[in-house]
């Protein structure tokens, strides 16, 4: 029989029992192998699963037979020959007195879809759901979603059962709508059954989505990783040690006095604090003007009386819902950390409370929408082991903290926040699943950290090339515009991050990039005009995966050279390359949004522009410009584009 693991961040290792099987009431197949899977056309098939130790097990697929032992631990992997697109074909595995067969299977591409919210987004959030849900059904697109689950160590199935699916009305509605509308735009000129897994989270960033090996080759990453590893087996030690390295990272803000420690017992909350509502909840709606819009950090401190008998007892702390992450203190000591709206409960070492009074001390930080301790007041409370409580319903203060905190360490055991959590428990579980490629849509929890994503975007990239093979191609949805509209030449980090993203994409002949800074929505983080992105990275697909001679992404620029024009002074002019059908400009005879930039910070100015031919020549408002910018802000305003209705990205390049 099945049953829970109970452990930090425990998952069953087991799921429901596939129909099909007889003999007894484990699988043979992993679960990744089950009615209506897809299958990697044009390369050996591997298939794995586990039977008793030694023990011989066959396969049938397609006409073809093979044979393995499982090893000591069970596990048994094999391979059949490479098969043509088809189907439907059955699967059958043999272990003694154990068969299980799964029906319906076909052979295609397989296309692994992750990254955070805007993968995620179902198509029922998507433009035109309700026809487009309706009007849904393909006997040739199969989905299969990955559980959103975390883990310290690597996982060999899925946290909760899950199975692949035929595309439908009902299973389509909740499903990627970036990955079921690539798939659908593609099956337009590449005619083979697509297999869609969405394995995605909203929040997450690229760290927890790479291996824990790959970090470590990476270097820089060690002290979180060993602290994670101690997670595994002794959270509340773990806690300690991370809350110490948080307590440097605070004391080294710039706006930090010494002594400024509000975890601190010691600590008085007194000026610059103030008293918070008895439910807390949401601090936007306290009524106060400057948390109205806030997202941010705040403090919030309380305290509770204890008697001896009390605090000599294995105890646990509530806290409630976070949003978003929380780093708690207990007299001093941190006691845990998470990410997402999930109540918080933390294990209390023992020795840590006292008799009289104790102090709980918890800094919220919120960089989306609401923030704050939510829940009502009845769920914080001090646990104890013989099943009493004492409610934390004393009066809660609070502290704005000024300073900006967007880059606070993140504990590396958040799940989508930490360090390769989602890698061991959404990525792990597909094993060495076959795949034509991977589509990789985020980046926008990683906007303040620009420079560092260009190198990890590259070691996701090779962290997923040694699971799933050398030659895997990634496809890289570049940031849409999100925010205001800039009225003058600003830096920003969403900006640098595109660069980033252009450059690890463009970089090489596996990888592309998916431009989609026209289609953003500078009101909704969440774009819905999913169906443009689609026949995006289908274009994309086709030209990298599928060797069409089409430009994969729209016009890229070349290069940019000084020009001197009787009369009328210097002049830039940048070379377009991957052109179609000409440049355009929407709306207006010339394009906005480009900028000549000096060598200084700041230099920057909105520069005149015109189209000729496949290059754009740019009037000089400033002496001596060294560099070109397009589309450089956070929401940029462009009309660049090209015959076929593809955008030219934002780009920097220097003038030679």
């Amino acid at each position: 029989m099945c049953s829970a693991a109970g452990a930090l961040l425990a998952v069953s290792l087991c799921l429901a029992l596939p129909a099909h099987a007889a003999g007894g009431d484990a699988a043979l197949l992993h679960a990744m192998f089950q009615d209506h899977a897809v299958l990697q056309r044009d390369q050996p098939i591997r298939i794995w699963g586990r039977a008793r130790p030694a023990e011989e097990v066959q396969v049938d697929f397609a006409g073809h037979k093979a044979r393995t032992h499982a090893g000591d631990d069970g596990h048994w992997e094999l391979q059949i020959p490479a098969q043509q697109a088809g189907g439907p074909y059955t699967l059958t595995a043999t272990a003694g007195d154990k068969v299980q067969r799964i029906d319906d299977v076909l052979v295609g591409d397989v296309w692994l879809c992750s990254g955070q919210s805007n993968m995620e987004l179902q198509v029922h959030r998507a433009l035109d759901s309700h026809s487009e849900i309706s009007g849904a059904g393909s006997e040739t697109i199969r989905l299969l979603t990955v559980p959103q689950a975390g883990s310290a160590l690597p996982q060999e199935t899925f946290s909760t059962p899950t199975q692949w699916m035929k595309l439908t009305p009902e299973t389509v509605r909740d499903f990627s709508a970036t990955c079921y509308y690539f798939a659908r735009e593609l099956q337009k000129t590449v005619d083979v059954p697509m297999g869609l897994i969405n394995a995605a989270w909203g929040g997450s960033r690229i760290q927890a989505w790479i291996s824990g090996d790959a970090l470590r080759a990476a270097g820089g990453f060690d002290a979180e990783l060993e602290v994670l590893a101690q997670y595994a087996t002794d959270p509340a030690t773990a806690a300690g040690r991370w809350g110490e390295h948080w307590q440097r990272w605070w004391r080294g803000l710039p706006t930090v006095a010494p002594g400024e420690e509000p975890w601190n017992p010691e600590y008085g909350a007194d000026e610059g604090w103030g008293d918070a509502p008895r439910e807390l909840g949401a601090w936007e709606h306290w009524g106060i003007p400057e948390l109205a819009d806030f997202n941010g950090m705040l403090w919030f401190r309380t305290t509770v009386e204890l008697t001896a008998q009390q605090a000599a007892q294995e105890a646990r702390l509530s806290i409630g819902a976070a949003d978003e992450i929380d780093v708690t203190w207990v007299n001093g000591r941190a006691v845990g950390s998470a990410y997402g709206g999930d109540a918080r409960e933390y294990a209390l070492p023992r020795g840590l409370l006292r008799e009289g009074r104790n102090i709980v001390a918890v800094s919220v930080l919120d960089t989306y929408r609401e923030g704050g301790l939510t829940g009502p007041h009845s769920v914080r409370a001090l646990r104890f082991g013989d099943g009493s409580s004492v409610p934390l319903d004393g009066a809660w203060r609070y502290r704005i903290v000024r300073e900006d905190a967007s880059q606070a360490p993140r504990a590396p055991w958040q799940t989508v926040a930490g360090l390769t959590t989602l890698h061991n428990d959404m990525i792990a579980p597909l094993g060495r699943y076959g795949l034509r490629g991977a589509l990789w849509y985020q980046g926008e929890s990683n906007t303040f950290e620009a420079d560092a994503y260009r190198d990890l975007l590259r070691i996701l990239r090779s962290d997923w090339r040694a699971r799933f093979g050398a030659g895997l191609p990634l496809l890289v949805v570049q940031l849409a515009a999100y925010g205001d509209a800039p009225t003058k030449p600003v830096e920003g980090g969403w900006a640098e991050l595109r660069a980033a993203q252009r450059d690890v994409a463009t970089e090489e002949a596996r990888s592309a990039l998916a431009v989609t800074i026209d289609i953003g929505d500078r009101y909704d983080l969440h774009p819905p005009n999913k169906q443009e992105l689609g026949r995006r990275l289908a274009r994309a697909a086709r030209h990298v995966v599928y060797g069409e001679k089409l430009p994969p992404s729209g016009p890229v620029p070349l290069s940019a050279r000084r020009l001197a024009e009787a009369g009328k002074g210097d002049a830039v002019v940048v070379a377009f390359g991957d052109v179609t059908n000409g440049l355009v400009a929407y709306g207006a005879d010339a394009p906005i949004g480009f900028e000549l930039c000096g060598s200084d910070a700041g230099s920057c100015r909105y520069a005149d522009a015109e189209i000729r031919g496949n290059e754009v020549l740019l009037r000089a408002p400033v002496a001596q410009p060294t560099r070109v910018r397009y589309g450089w802000a956070d929401s940029p305003v462009v009309t660049l584009f090209d015959g076929a209705r593809m955008p030219a990205g934002p780009f920097e390049i220097h003038i030679q």
